[in-house]
């Protein structure tokens, strides 16, 4: 766990470095850049290097009913993705316990081999790059007559 947050302390601090507003979080960081806000994790990996794994939320929710329709639109968007993945996450209703809802969450996971200047550049570049990508598809998607249904 100690080294994880040492490779986490080294990512925030190039990061801020290079003008991206982060904040420190339990176990991971929260980076945004403009109205984004990506949640960064960084473990050790046994093999060596490190997995930085990224998580968009997009303040999209989909009920259970619109299910199918949306893993189709889904399925369809992730094929034109290069940089990340849309997921479905389950969402617990406090109001009603029988009523299931998932958030629409874009994630990507990245293996930096160390974390030296370059690998920290790459981070910064696929970092932009997972934010731009994910956001740009679902704003199009939803603009667009045949939309994600929600």
């Amino acid at each position: 766990m100690t080294r994880n947050l040492t490779e986490l302390h080294r990512i925030v601090a190039s990061l801020k470095g290079s003008g991206l507003s982060v904040e420190m979080m339990d176990d991971g960081a929260l980076v945004q850049d403009g109205d984004s806000r990506v949640t960064l994790y960084a473990e050790a990996d046994e093999q060596g290097g490190v997995l930085v794994r990224l998580h968009l939320d997009l303040d999209l929710y989909v009920e259970e009913d619109a299910i199918a329709e949306v893993l189709m639109g889904m399925n369809l968007m992730n094929q034109g993705l290069d940089y990340g993945t849309l997921m479905l996450d389950p969402v617990e209703d406090e109001d009603d316990e029988d009523k299931v809802a998932f958030a629409v969450l874009g994630r990507s996971v990245l293996w930096l081999p160390d974390l030296d200047g370059v690998e920290l550049s790459r981070l910064r570049e696929h970092l932009h790059r997972f934010e731009t990508e994910v956001t740009e598809t679902v704003e199009r998607t939803l603009q667009g007559s045949n939309g994600l249904k929600a």
